[in-house]
């Protein structure tokens, strides 16, 4: 008897998805026999953007389909997130996400999705930090300076793409006790950081997306929010470093699909990555961001959005963290 799951997979066969047999038991499965939409819930030039854009180029490669990104931003990902949960489960459509938008913003805010009831896990792709950026001409040089700059009373802006970092900004004026920090909301983490290079904004949590523009000396680099100093920046030290307590936050970037995708499919996906996170040309990419790839299954991404959803759950209550 064909369990419901292969009934399920099988029903897709006029879809994208025509393939007969469990992804483990053919070397060529037909999955996919045409385009298949990534959906992005940021806009172009973000974390998330530049991860999707380049695992699906791969994935393109290897499977012979396209796997276009559509970026579709809005709500501190929300939108995009709702628009994916909504899709029909035949692998047509598949969510390149972000930690905040996957498991906080369910918890920020009132959203057309669950963190994990709504979706399948493939893959968790790689971990992703935060490194603090200033406009190139505020008048500091170090965190240090830009926290006494605060505590002075000189007004001063920040700029947040996402839940991850408006939640990031908000927790750092309360570590720093400068309430008066204006967390300034942008569509998507490309647009906070560019926010900071035209001097809109003074300073911002960015998920080094800025690594270029620190570089070319458009923006400062102050500290950084990884357990230790982040490869590509050496010189900058850890908020740790510095004495700021509170503020061990970090996010991901990973592949998931409506729920109800059939098995075959997210395996076969799952598989995919898996391979293309081994690729030296990824890693390296990838680590010239400072963002670390991992593998996993999908379970196991599983098991990090549960946790992670629920640890927000936590922190939001235990902090009474509310964003306007």
């Amino acid at each position: 008897m064909v369990n419901t799951s292969r009934r399920r997979f099988l029903a897709t066969s006029t879809a994208c998805a025509a393939i007969a047999l469990p992804w483990h038991a053919v070397a060529a499965p037909a999955y996919p026999d045409k385009s298949v939409r990534v959906i992005v819930p940021f806009p172009a030039g973000g974390t998330t953007d530049v991860v999707a854009r380049l695992a699906m180029q791969k994935l393109g490669e290897i499977t012979g389909q396209s796997f276009v990104v559509d970026n579709k931003g809005g709500a501190n990902g929300v939108i995009g997130s709702e628009l994916a949960a909504r899709a029909a489960p035949d692998g047509c459509t598949l969510l390149m996400n972000t930690a905040g938008a996957q498991t906080l913003s369910p918890v920020l805010y009132k959203t057309g999705y669950e963190a994990l009831a709504s979706f399948e896990p493939i893959s968790h792709l790689c971990d992703v930090g935060f490194v603090v950026i200033a406009r190139k001409d505020l008048p500091v040089n170090s965190m240090q300076e830009l926290i006494a700059m605060a505590k002075q009373g000189r007004p001063l802006s920040a700029s947040s793409g996402s839940s991850m970092i408006s939640l990031i900004t908000e927790q750092f004026k309360k570590v720093v006790e400068v309430p008066g920090i204006v967390n300034a909301q942008y569509k998507g983490t490309g647009a906070q950081m560019q926010a900071v290079v035209a001097g809109e904004v003074d300073f911002s949590f960015d998920s080094f997306t800025s690594v270029e523009m620190i570089r070319a000396g458009k923006v400062k680099a102050l500290a950084v929010l990884l357990p230790q100093r982040a490869p590509t920046f050496a010189q900058v030290p850890t908020l740790r470093e510095l004495g700021v307590s509170g503020m061990d936050f970090s996010s991901w970037s990973g592949l998931l699909a409506p729920k109800g995708t059939p098995q075959e499919i997210v395996g076969y996906l799952a598989q995919q990555m898996d391979r293309i996170m081994q690729m030296p040309d990824v890693t390296a990419r990838l680590a010239g961001y400072n963002y670390l790839t991992r593998r996993s299954t999908p379970q196991e991404f599983g098991r990090l959005i549960a946790a992670d959803h629920e640890r927000w759950k936590r922190v939001v209550k235990e902090r009474g963290i509310t964003l306007g």
